[in-house]
């Protein structure tokens, strides 16, 4: 497979040669005006925080004496992080503020962001070795007739949408929870539905590895995909949509079942993903460093997942360290909500070990570049943050070179968790797919939602 160069971001009015009109190029998302019930980006968060960011600063000089006994603690904190797709082991940030007002900082900030409190109608699936599967539903509101509400009008005019049911796919170290800006613009519009792959968020863990030791395979979670499938969407049409490892999942579900993609799937988006060859990610990384990590880190993983209470103890007494790489891997742009980080921290934080360290080799052996060719025929959208340092935009754009029907977004001021930084982006695009999909009205005019940012202007 062949993988072109990084694309240069197109000066503006100009569009790249090879494929008029089907790049975009996002500097940074819009800010807009919406109904105080809507605005998730919470002043209050900022409000809640900004004295004990205060009181930190006045402290870090006190905290200093510390720094070098925390400095010991770094390369097993980079390891872990690393591992959690959120790192693959960098200089992490200097940190001097007092263990107390880090811990008083993190409160602040959990009490104060309402993400990740979206609830629907919880059913679960059963994977094919017995393990749980847990999803939630958000159902399409009732014909509201004259009285429609002000979202839906926004988002989609006055018209229903057609029958269709988005099932969305989580990435690695992550939960359903990631999707929380798309999942409160779209909900009420469409049928959604929101699953938790196996061994996170409330899924079970995976019986075969609990009880067989068998490795996790992408293969493995593309059935899993398909058993959520058969019980929240038995019948009609899907959208899949799916960021990083849920990306993944929807190709080993296409490998694996051709027929449910030609007769069911009517648009795909791939968000932050890869379709093969994982094992050359640099990570942003010197490649003294990167040959370093890709060596010892197997090795390191499954004895860190063998002392997985041990681990966690460490994870937890050094979560100022684990903040500082999580925030260099997820996002690029310099002004996201504090609350929103925080929100990205606890997802991974939530990962076990053991968890990490068993899903972290199937990337190296994933492969489905042949199962792209199931998504041809209907509309595709790719979507990849160009400072990824994760699953680099190159892999986005591999995937969309062999889908040349495909829509490719190119975030520039985006890493790996590009709905959470960007979310008006990517909703945009996700509303867009489903007008070119029939899923609503032809011609209705979509607006972005959720900005996490205080500074970005338009285009």
């Amino acid at each position: 497979m062949h993988f072109p160069r990084p694309v240069t971001p197109v000066p503006e009015g100009n569009t790249d040669k090879r494929a008029p009109q089907r790049y975009h190029l996002f500097h940074s998302p819009s800010e807009l005006q919406y109904g105080e019930e809507e605005r998730y980006v919470s002043e209050s968060s900022a409000e809640a925080v900004a004295d004990v960011v205060a009181s930190a600063a006045a402290a870090s000089a006190a905290g200093a004496a510390g720094s070098l006994r925390r400095a010991t603690g770094l390369a097993g904190a980079a390891i872990g992080v690393l591992a959690a797709g959120a790192a693959a082991g960098v200089a992490i940030e200097r940190m001097t503020v007092g263990r107390g007002m880090r811990r008083k900082a993190r409160l602040a900030l959990d009490s104060a962001g309402p993400y990740g409190t979206l609830r629907g109608t919880p059913g679960k699936a059963y994977a094919d070795d017995g393990t749980e599967l847990y999803y939630e539903v958000d159902d399409v509101e009732p014909d509201p007739g004259p009285g429609v509400s002000p979202r839906r009008r926004r988002l989609f005019g006055r018209k229903a949408p057609a029958p269709v049911t988005v099932v969305f796919c989580h990435g690695y170290c992550l939960s359903q929870d990631s999707w929380h800006f798309q999942r409160a613009a779209l909900r009420g519009v469409v049928r959604t539905v929101h699953w938790d792959q196996r061994s996170h968020g409330r899924s079970g863990r995976g019986v075969a590895q609990t009880r067989d030791g068998a490795p996790v395979t992408i293969d493995q979670l593309g059935r899993d995909l398909k058993a959520v499938i058969d019980a929240a969407v038995p019948t009609g049409p899907i959208v899949l949509v799916g960021h990083s490892m849920g990306g993944m999942t929807m190709m080993a579900l296409a490998a694996q079942f051709p027929e449910l993609i030609r007769d069911r799937v009517v648009a795909t988006a791939f968000v932050g993903t890869s379709s093969g060859r994982m094992g050359e990610v640099n990570f942003g990384l010197p490649v003294a460093g990167v040959n370093a990590v890709r060596r010892i880190l197997p090795g390191v993983l499954k004895a860190l997942g063998q002392q997985a209470e041990l681990v966690e103890k460490g994870r937890r007494a050094t979560a100022d360290l684990f903040a500082g790489v999580i925030k260099r891997y997820s996002f690029a742009s310099r002004d996201v909500d504090p609350a929103v980080e925080r929100f990205a921290e606890r997802m991974i934080e939530a990962t076990p070990i053991d968890v990490v360290a068993q899903f972290y080799p199937a990337f190296t052996d994933h492969d489905k570049t042949e199962a792209l060719a199931c998504f041809r025929d209907f509309p595709v959208l790719v979507l990849a943050g160009v400072q990824d340092l994760v699953t680099p935009s190159e892999h986005s754009e591999a995937i969309a070179d062999l889908l040349p029907d495909a829509e490719l977004v190119l975030v520039p001021d985006a890493g790996h968790l590009v709905m959470l930084e960007h979310p008006e982006v990517v909703t945009d695009r996700l509303a867009d797919l489903l007008t070119r999909a029939g899923a609503v009205p032809a011609g209705a005019t979509v607006s972005g939602y959720g900005s996490t940012s205080s500074t970005a202007q338009p285009r």
